[in-house]
């Protein structure tokens, strides 16, 4: 009977643990539905899977785009923490808040990975199977943003377009794109050029590209 018992403890266990699919799932509808809500009182908003920051080198596993850079990234019990510090980095220099998604599993070791000002929500499978999520703490604005950072969010050609909307793209337009988001970045305060580009990518058609979100149409 004790081994039996250990069997079905081990099993259950097993059952009751996240993975990075059930979580996406099930906080994508909670996601949606905070902007169905927001979208009700005229506001503009949209939400990115996967979308690469830093042209690519990392990516978050939801952006959100509406007023506030809001970024969300999962770590289920089934994943490692392996690249959360790295991604940590990454992720800071561009988002105006930051949450983290993460299995009880790992909920103390990812806790001392992550700075204080970020978010943490606990993802739990409930007896039922669903995921339920519970809020730990609630996410600070980030002092930590580069400008550089933010306008690498958008594609050359989006940022030349502003550019040369501006009138600012003489001796640029044949440089490197690195070269037109400095551009972009001399002629603009942080503020706004969040709000260029918040605006730009609300506005994007076809932005899950493989081309350009790993490229950024160099």
């Amino acid at each position: 009977m004790y081994y039996l018992s250990l069997i079905y403890d081990m099993i259950t266990n097993n059952m009751l643990l996240t993975n990075d699919k059930i979580i996406r799932t099930s906080l994508k509808k909670v996601l949606d539905k905070e902007l169905e809500e927001y979208r009700k009182d005229g506001y503009k908003a949209e939400i990115f899977e996967e979308l690469g920051v830093q042209h690519g080198a990392s990516r978050i596993d939801f952006a959100i785009i509406n007023g506030v850079m809001r970024g969300y990234e999962i770590k289920s019990d089934k994943d490692t923490l392996i690249r959360l510090p790295y991604q940590v980095k990454q992720f800071n220099a561009v988002f105006d808040k930051l949450i983290l998604v993460v299995g009880k599993r790992h909920l103390y070791k990812a806790m001392h990975i992550v700075p204080e000002w970020w978010g943490i929500i606990i993802a739990k499978i409930n007896t039922n199977g669903d995921v339920v999520f519970q809020t730990i703490r609630e996410a600070d604005y980030n002092k930590q943003q580069t400008k550089i950072s933010i306008a690498r969010l958008l594609w050359r050609s989006e940022a030349l377009k502003i550019l040369e909307e501006r009138k600012k793209a003489d001796g640029i337009r044949y440089k490197s794109r690195e070269s037109i988001y400095e551009r972009l970045v001399n002629i603009s305060d942080i503020n706004t050029l969040k709000e260029i580009v918040s605006t730009q990518l609300i506005s994007r058609e076809d932005w899950r590209s493989d081309s350009q979100l790993i490229l950024n149409d160099d």
